[in-house]
């Protein structure tokens, strides 16, 4: 897609089956979509891989007034319990904590890292969502998690993406498509039981967690049925949640081992730096990042590098409208490449190679970039952001406060990754040795 981009310019559009798909590239241009246009490129259109599991439910594929009643409800909760009997940083602090003696527990010897992650950051999500978490042991739990892994690395393969094209078709024939609507089934099955307990035990008076204020949510707006508050709304919010809870963030701090492995020179800067501020008597905490302005820069370079999510979540426009000269009618689907924001040489100094200084000024103090957009912009902002960079900060710091990261003799992991729904690093083993 970038040589397109180069090619064509930025703004161009590629037919896939009988429908045409708008891509948009560069800086300037994806933020005139995202920003300034915001009201005209807000709708998701119907992604045939995705629809048969979603239905147009939810927060992510939703539109219209659902979509709009549906985000400002889980906004609103989820800050309520971030941020009220038990704030969100203090469920980051416990879980860091039971992250690193996880860690610790690998005796230096070398393992794949890959779900005790997954699961960290998971229970982040899932205390909030569920009113609990799980132990790293917990097997229901890790199934639900390779499974949702699976189903977003075949997403993005190029068999499933003929599906998308060809729906009517591949929806009789076998293939990976048929693995990823199995797999949701399975998910989506072990999050109704969860909402079926908390049916049992749901007191109005007392909500615990985002499910229970759900369930009460279904009886104050059972006048309102176009607001989408019901049972399979509620699972498929949960299952919104907790994939944006955890997957980006989660792949983002298996990109961070990476590049501190490969990177040991950096890696040893962070250390220094936490060292310096926070030292080892105590856990780090929010107050601390200030103080840590080239600890937080190896942790957006690393988002900016790891580019999670390359070609951005489709989106449609919902009105007629015209982006660098080009007029896109109302229906359209949109493609914002944010690889391409990521990496344009127009913004970033060294644009393809693992650099901190990209966030650093002339002081050495952090400086936020405007051409930093892993999470997309606008009205359809990932829902989770605020959540993933308090996890990003107090995750990785945890760990390099209490770990030198280095590669299993002779496998150094690859800085390749490997492309599905999302990109992600290729699996990888290492050393962990407490400091």
């Amino acid at each position: 897609m970038e040589k397109l981009a180069q090619e064509y310019g930025p703004v161009f559009s590629l037919r896939r089956g009988s429908e045409r798909m708008v891509f948009i590239s560069g800086h300037k241009m994806v933020k005139e979509a995202l920003v300034i246009q915001l009201d005209s490129f807000v709708d998701r259109p119907v992604v045939p891989l995705f629809h048969v599991v979603f239905k147009g439910l939810g927060i992510a594929l939703s539109n219209g007034y659902l979509w709009k009643k549906q985000r400002k409800f889980a906004n609103t909760h989820l800050r309520h319990f971030g941020e009220g009997r038990k704030s969100l940083e203090k469920y980051i602090e416990v879980e860091s904590n039971c992250l690193c003696e996880a860690f610790k527990e690998e005796q230096g010897r070398p393992f794949n890292p890959q779900y005790t992650l997954i699961t960290a950051v998971g229970n982040i999500i899932s205390s909030v969502v569920f009113g609990h978490r799980f132990e790293y042991s917990d097997e229901s739990f890790r199934r639900v998690l390779e499974l949702d892994n699976e189903a977003i690395l075949l997403a993005g393969s190029p068999q499933t993406q003929l599906y998308d094209a060809f729906p009517g078709l591949f929806k009789y024939l076998p293939g990976p498509h048929q693995k990823v609507h199995a797999n949701y089934a399975q998910i989506t099955e072990f999050l109704r039981k969860e909402v079926e307990k908390h049916q049992e035990e749901w007191n109005a008076e007392d909500p615990r967690d985002y499910i229970d204020v759900y369930l009460s949510g279904i009886e104050k707006n059972k006048d309102d049925p176009q607001a989408g508050f019901n049972i399979e709304t509620l699972l498929i919010c949960t299952l919104d949640l907790i994939e944006a809870g955890t997957e980006t963030a989660a792949t983002t701090l298996r990109w961070a081992l990476v590049y501190m492995i490969n990177y040991p020179e950096i890696q040893k800067k962070v250390q220094e730096e936490i060292d310096r501020v926070i030292g080892q008597s105590r856990q780090p905490t929010m107050a601390d990042r200030p103080n840590l302005p080239y600890t937080d820069a190896a942790i957006h370079e690393t988002q900016r590098m790891g580019n999670i999510v390359p070609m951005g979540f489709p989106k449609m426009a919902s009105k007629d409208a015209t982006l660098g000269g080009y007029f896109i009618p109302k229906g359209t689907g949109i493609t914002t490449l944010l690889s391409s924001v990521l990496f344009d040489k127009n913004e970033w100094e060294t644009p393809d190679s693992f650099n901190p200084d990209h966030f650093l000024d002339a002081e050495g103090q952090f400086h936020r970039r405007d051409a930093f957009l892993p999470f997309s912009a606008g009205k359809r902002v990932c829902l989770g952001e605020p959540l993933a960079r308090m996890e990003l900060f107090l995750f990785f710091t945890s760990l390099l406060q209490r770990f030198t990261f280095s590669p299993v003799p002779g496998k150094m992991p690859s800085l390749e990754g490997v492309l599905g729904f999302t990109h992600s690093p290729d699996e990888f083993r290492m050393l962990a040795t407490p400091r």
